[in-house]
């Protein structure tokens, strides 16, 4: 089994904040999107991944999001067998998110 690399909440933020040249999927499903999300984010819910992955650049970092990072990491794992080989898991998803840097976003 490969192992999955992990992002924490902080260093995404930062990421971002810097304009960091990567991508960030959301592979929720569409009501979860509509209740919170982060805009700098591409939704592909989890299922539709397959079908989608030309819109996944693998030269790019990769970091795949969820609400509490475990379909991420299934994502993850896929990706990694694709050969992708610099994709994150978002540790604690959109829920560490909101518990850590942005307290207003509602996540339920």
């Amino acid at each position: 089994m490969i192992n999955i690399k992990e992002i924490d909440v902080l260093t995404l933020k930062n990421k971002i904040d810097q304009n960091a040249d990567f991508l960030l999927i959301d592979v929720r499903e569409t009501q979860e999107i509509e209740i919170c999300n982060l805009k700098e984010s591409i939704h592909i819910p989890m299922r539709e991944i397959p079908n989608n992955i030309d819109k996944i650049d693998s030269k790019k970092t990769v970091v795949i999001m969820c609400k509490s990072g475990a379909r991420s990491a299934q994502v993850c794992h896929y990706l990694n067998e694709q050969g992708y080989p610099n994709v994150y898991n978002l540790k604690g998803g959109i829920i560490d998110w909101a518990l850590t840097i942005d307290q207003t976003m509602d996540i339920y």
